[in-house]
């Protein structure tokens, strides 16, 4: 087991709906990682920005963004998530894709499409959550909207790490930056959100705020960058355990069942 998982987190300035120069972006940004990164965390719908072009964008679950994304965990031996729009059975999912250092992976379909800018008209939305075992971490990824809703994200399965990969625009940025904040704070658990920045093809504005939150909801990254910009943070895990032992708010968790 690994007792500290290094993670980057990559704010970028995507390019509307051209999956190729986004896949250029980040290799360039990756290839500036060191060489001791566990996980590189990119943005919701990273190839595209949050497009509802879903017929014209759409890949298949092998198209050119899981390889690229499987060439970067196996160049650089780490983990890589993101999410990708993936057509499937004749439906849509804004899906993401946990990639491990050997290719193999692990998928997640976004659980809360975002009724407010129709998502859910052209999207089909996920049921399952996902928690993944890595380097003995247990890791729960989602994907922006699903921020908004705790018992989701509700720890009941002692995760460690929770992973919030968005499109989230700048009007609504302070609920962004207290959810993620809470959603540490409430799980007692490391809390990741990694979010774009820029404008999109619908005159949307992003700026960023990407950051890493400990079990006690104190930021471990610079507050509220706005620049694109790749960020190094090391994760502690014995850190972690110490905080929980000590306070033990998880095991007056309350119990239920999600339907």
């Amino acid at each position: 087991m690994a007792q500290k998982l290094n993670t980057a987190i990559i704010q970028a300035n995507l390019k509307w709906e051209d999956p190729q120069a986004n896949r250029s972006l980040f290799s360039e940004e990756i290839k500036a990682i060191s060489e001791d990164v566990d996980l590189i965390v990119l943005p919701e719908m990273f190839t595209t920005g949050f497009s509802m072009n879903a017929e014209k964008l759409a890949e298949k679950t092998d198209g050119l963004s899981l390889q690229w994304m499987r060439e970067i965990a196996k160049l650089k031996d780490a983990a890589i998530t993101g999410s990708l729009i993936i057509t499937e059975n004749d439906n849509y999912f804004n899906r993401l894709f946990f990639v491990f250092p050997d290719g193999t992976y692990k998928t997640y379909d976004k659980r809360h499409t975002f009724t407010l800018a129709n998502e859910h008209k052209t999207y089909t939305a996920g049921k399952d959550r996902l928690v993944v075992e890595y380097k003995g971490w247990k890791i729960c990824p989602l994907v922006c909207y699903d921020l908004r809703f705790p018992v989701f994200s509700r720890n009941t399965e002692d995760y460690d790490l929770l992973i919030y990969v968005a499109n989230w625009p700048k009007k609504r940025v302070f609920a962004w930056d207290t959810l993620l904040k809470a959603r540490a704070i409430e799980n007692m658990s490391y809390c990741i959100g990694v979010n774009r920045t820029g404008n999109d093809g619908n005159k949307a504005e992003y700026n960023g705020h990407s950051a890493v939150y400990d079990g006690l909801g104190q930021n471990l990254t610079e507050l509220n960058r706005e620049e694109a910009f790749v960020k190094e943070v090391s994760l502690d895990k014995q850190q972690l355990m110490e905080t929980r032992s000590h306070f033990k708010f998880l095991q007056d968790r309350d119990t239920f069942i999600l339907k």
